[in-house]
């Protein structure tokens, strides 16, 4: 599966003028989130053939998750990550995006909440923190967000505790489809557990950037994790 989106340029904002969609109090969207912001785009038209692709074979097969990696960065995972479970919310699939991310986080400069939040990290970090509480549920109707809590030094050894999988099988049993963005798998071996965890992953490329070789190498360790690669999505900016 090759798919193409051209990422927008401007700055965040609170895209109060999305129509009837609403958007939970304490919280608002970057212009970023194209599939709300310019949704007749072919920006926003790519990501919606990637949601349909998914729904058709991939979460109505009863896969429910996806791990979106990349081999390096700036190649547009965050992006992509967040635009399609935006798209998939928006057909009524009820959705959690997680923010694996614990060396950069950045769903939070698209979805952006008034207040820091905790997140994963601190689920990891304490076995008596229930995930749901720190969950934020609804940001838009069928979309609930679980960030990364913050950068932590310890990311590698929070994923890989025992905690995590179970974590993210507790998400898979709750949400329709999660979607995890993840580190760029040149500057640590995060992506790879992450993806082990969510056993479906995604690669994504950015078009004149990234090498076909890096490509390869990532998905060849990946399938060698037993994590299955289900395709890839080229951006081109």
């Amino acid at each position: 599966m090759i798919e193409t989106s051209i990422k927008p340029t401007g700055t965040p904002e609170n895209p109060d003028s999305n129509g009837s969609i609403a958007v939970r109090s304490g919280f608002h969207l970057s212009s970023d989130i194209i599939v709300m912001t310019d949704s007749g785009s072919v920006q926003a038209e790519s990501i919606s053939g990637l949601r349909t692709h998914l729904l058709a074979q991939h979460i109505r097969d009863g896969r429910r998750s996806l791990a979106v990696c990349a081999p390096s960065e700036n190649s547009g995972a965050s992006y992509i990550s967040v635009n399609l479970a935006v798209a998939l919310a928006m057909a009524g699939v009820d959705t959690l995006l997680i923010d694996a991310d614990m060396r950069s986080p950045s769903i939070g400069n698209f979805i952006v909440p008034d207040a820091p939040c905790e997140g994963l990290q601190q689920c990891l970090n304490d076995p008596y923190l229930p995930v749901d509480d720190v969950i934020q549920t609804d940001i838009i109707p069928h979309l609930s967000v679980l960030y990364a809590g913050g950068a932590t030094p310890n990311a590698q050894e929070l994923l890989a505790s025992r905690a995590f999988p179970t974590l993210i099988d507790h998400c898979l049993r709750k949400y329709e489809v999660t979607i995890v963005d993840t580190p760029p798998s040149n500057l640590s071996a995060d992506s790879r557990r992450i993806a082990t965890a969510v056993r479906y992953a995604m690669v994504v490329a950015r078009r004149n950037r990234t090498f076909t070789s890096d490509i390869k190498t990532l998905i060849d360790d990946l399938t060698g994790d037993r994590a299955k690669v289900i395709g890839s999505f080229l951006n081109e900016f």
